[in-house]
């Protein structure tokens, strides 16, 4: 689908990456691949213009590559498409986690899920001296911040003494009606009300967090909306069954919705005349909510959809093949609105890489990028999590699981959505084909995973242990337990249970046996 440098700056990973879908690509992500080669930028363009306004938008629940600027086919996302288009689209852009509350507590710190103590499990706490960039934006770059719909979360910030939600002040009161299974939440006429409050003066910070496609869906929405079974792109680890097929396209429908409020925001910041002075930046939080997907470290679970445009500061029409993380988010932003770096920040900014000229690899030293589990939900006795790691180069994806005793979907399934998909594997669990489509959901996994994406983006042939590729399994998993190391992970120093430990503040399943105490910390993994 793009053009591709001969070299590759990575030791261990090197290839040209292939397609992730069987569809060719769309006219929008052709026209962006012919204007990329006559794209020149002044580097001095981004220093030069005044401190932007910030649009963030974040879907809940998206994978990478559900976007139609990236050639999918069965969903439409035409504001999307817009902010590639006129900007950046991104096509290794990765989440610090593959559940909804750690993953976007590394946005607001620009740190990875074990630097973030409680806030890097799901629906615990935040903790109060971790510093995020909203905090900094209103305090001390004067932005005015505010949010609709999803912010940090699940999980309780005001036990630790925030008094309103880490991202800002919360924009919630205008609803609308809408289909069953999406929020009624008006995201758009939301941040219209945020417009009307704004001083003429200052900047501003919105970040818009759709509730869309979390769960739970309208069954056959996606039939009724027009759309055709034929359309959906199965993933191979899911079974080519009508029943996925029209899960996947209610999925479709959900993604639509967020895009729909993002282009109603879009036009709003056009007819105001804002537009051409703000960094919008479109993403998600994690990967579909499917089996093997969410939740998992998988690609399909940590691999997300990212565009950002900038008419004043980043040049239309390119697209960026490094690698990059969320966590680098927080030192864009922070750059940007001309506030300091603190030193706890893990993530780089984006802001050389939006300068650069052309497209495809940029930053050579961007080999790598991390990601990690722990907890998702109570899915096991004693609250106890699925504690993994992974390290992603541009080729290939390589795993480590802290407990393979433990059943990664939890003992009862419940590290999965509810949803059809799940529904038809357990139904079909005694059939060749659901058994292993189910084994491959929940079944229990080795210590250590290594996938080639560029051959197996769906993550189905474990590399580790094959004749072969020994070296550059221990290659990969040195090099993840230095880069924890050095980051001083729990799970690397041999003070891992600490995560454990941490409380939930979500409905709990005593049935599931041990500790189950809401909001509570676990007595028997509190160390000194």
């Amino acid at each position: 689908l793009l053009h591709r440098p001969a070299g590759c700056p990575n030791s261990v990973a090197c290839g040209e990456r292939g397609s992730y879908l069987s569809v060719m690509p769309s006219p929008v992500f052709t026209w962006m691949i012919l204007i990329s080669f006559f794209t020149v930028f002044d580097r001095s363009a981004l220093a030069k213009s005044a401190r932007p306004n910030i649009l963030f938008a974040i879907a809940d629940d998206q994978s990478f590559p559900h976007a139609s600027a990236y050639g999918s086919g069965f969903v439409e996302t035409p504001a999307f498409d817009r902010v590639a288009r006129e900007g950046l689209l991104f096509t290794q852009a990765f989440c610090p986690a593959p559940g909804c509350s750690p993953s976007r507590a590394s946005i607001l710190t620009g740190r990875n899920i074990w630097q973030n103590r409680e806030a890097g499990t799901h629906a615990s706490n935040f903790p109060s001296d971790l510093k995020v960039f909203s905090r900094a934006l209103e305090v001390e770059a004067e932005y005015r911040v505010g949010f609709t719909g999803k912010a940090w979360g699940p999980g309780n910030h005001t036990i630790t003494g925030w008094s309103e939600n880490p991202v800002g002040k919360a924009y919630n009161r205008h609803n609308m009606k809408s289909p069953k299974g999406i929020s009624g939440r008006d995201y758009a006429r939301n941040f219209e009300e945020f417009l009307q409050e704004q001083p003429s003066e200052k900047p501003f910070f919105f970040w818009f967090g759709a509730h869309e496609p979390h769960r739970a869906y309208e069954d056959g929405a996606g039939l009724r909306a027009g759309k055709s079974l034929e359309s959906a792109e199965v993933p191979a680890f899911l079974p080519d069954h009508p029943t996925i097929r029209s899960d996947l396209l209610d999925y479709a429908v959900e993604i639509e919705w967020f895009d729909q409020h993002l282009e109603r925001m879009l036009s709003l910041l056009e007819r105001k005349g804002l537009l051409e002075d703000t960094l919008i930046v479109v993403t998600a939080d994690n990967g579909m909510p499917f089996p093997r997907a969410k939740a998992n470290l998988y690609e399909f679970g940590i691999h997300a959809p990212m565009a950002m445009r900038w008419e004043k500061g980043i040049p239309g029409g390119r697209i960026v093949d490094d690698l990059v993380s969320f966590i680098d988010l927080a030192p864009t932003f922070l750059e940007l609105a001309g506030c300091e770096r603190w030193p706890e920040i893990t993530g780089s900014s984006l802001c050389s890489l939006i300068q650069a000229r052309g497209s495809g690899r940029l930053e050579p030293q961007r080999r790598w990028v991390l990601s990690g589990r722990e907890r998702h939900t109570h899915a096991r006795p004693d609250n106890l999590g699925y504690p993994s790691r992974a390290i992603r180069t541009h080729q290939f994806l390589y795993i480590r699981n802290f407990a393979p005793e433990r059943w990664p979907a939890g003992d009862e399934f419940h590290d999965i959505d509810a949803c059809p998909s799940l529904t038809f594997l357990r139904e079909r669990a005694d059939t060749p084909q659901g058994s292993f489509f189910l084994e491959a959901s929940v079944g229990k996994r080795p210590a250590e995973e290594c996938f080639d994406i560029l051959k197996d983006p769906a993550c189905m042939l474990n590399l580790a242990g094959e004749p072969g590729y020994a070296t550059l399994v221990d290659q990969l998993g040195d090099l993840l337990m230095l880069e924890l190391t050095k980051q001083e992970d729990p799970r690397a120093t041999g003070k891992g249970e600490i995560f454990e430990s941490y409380p939930r503040y979500s409905s709990m399943r005593p049935h599931l046996g041990g500790f189950a105490e809401r909001g509570a910390y676990n007595p028997a993994f509190q160390h000194p």
